[in-house]
């Protein structure tokens, strides 16, 4: 009996200490004024959520594409920031559509632990990006790619949402490990640098074992790779390009 009421205490403070916290829509609304009047290719969008918040997305369309996939960038950045403009970028260039969206932020010194009262919103803008894409005519053939922390976003939507309108889902560095894969029934597919962060290639292993259990799964190590891979971005394209395209993204 104590242990339950302990449990259940816990829950409450748990839930009590994060209610009060919500993205830094001021900080997005600085990342589109900034980087919007940059958007040289690509076209700019706008997703409403429930509470009437809108969140930026960057939206390229292929000629004959392959399949869509919707980028979501690691903690505090913007879907344009470096390695998120280059994937949405050679993506397209490889016959993809890409729609690369604006995830939560919190302030510059927030930490990984911070973001966790915003994954139901990161839940919801995942959710409404990939209903865009279907209502664009991509039905069947919508991916996630995602890094780092956007990939541990990805992860608790894909198993707190009953039918996720997801079809694939690409984890690139991801950080806090991979949660519940049981609920996951898509194919999916992890890839690190063999020089990224510790916590994520000591996870690796462990990784494998779970994601191999899905039909179409792999994982990939990049050569060389850092944790934002700068200078192997084009190994990283492909090896995305080569998963999806092994599960019928062609």
């Amino acid at each position: 009996m104590l242990a339950v009421t302990l449990k259940l205490f816990l829950l409450f403070y748990t839930k009590t200490a994060f209610a009060f916290v919500e993205p830094d829509y001021e900080r997005e609304k600085r990342w589109a004024d900034q980087i919007t009047p940059t958007i040289l290719e690509g076209e700019i969008i706008w997703v409403e959520q429930s509470n009437g918040h809108k969140f930026l997305g960057i939206f390229m369309e292929a000629a004959n594409p392959k399949g869509a996939i919707i980028i979501g960038h690691g903690r505090g950045w913007n879907p344009d920031w470096e390695l998120y403009g280059i994937l949405r970028l050679k993506l397209y260039e490889l016959g993809y559509s890409t729609l690369s969206i604006q995830l939560p932020v919190l302030g510059p010194g927030a930490k990984v632990g911070d973001y966790i009262p915003t994954y139901e919103d990161s839940s919801n803008r995942y959710d409404l990006a990939a209903q865009w894409l279907i209502d664009k005519g991509y039905d069947g053939k919508v991916a996630i790619v995602s890094h780092s922390l956007g990939a541990t976003m990805a992860n608790q939507y894909l198993i707190t949402y009953d039918n996720p309108k997801i079809d694939a889902w690409v984890f690139i560095s991801i950080i806090n490990g991979l949660q519940e894969m049981f609920r996951i029934k898509i194919p999916v597919c992890d890839i690190y640098g063999s020089k990224d962060w510790v916590i994520t290639r000591v996870g690796a292993y462990e990784r494998k074992q779970k994601i191999l259990k899905n039909e179409g799964s792999m994982q990939i190590e990049i050569p060389n790779g850092l944790h934002f891979f700068e200078g192997t971005e084009d190994d990283l394209s492909l090896s995305i390009v080569k998963f999806l395209g092994s599960i019928g993204f062609n």
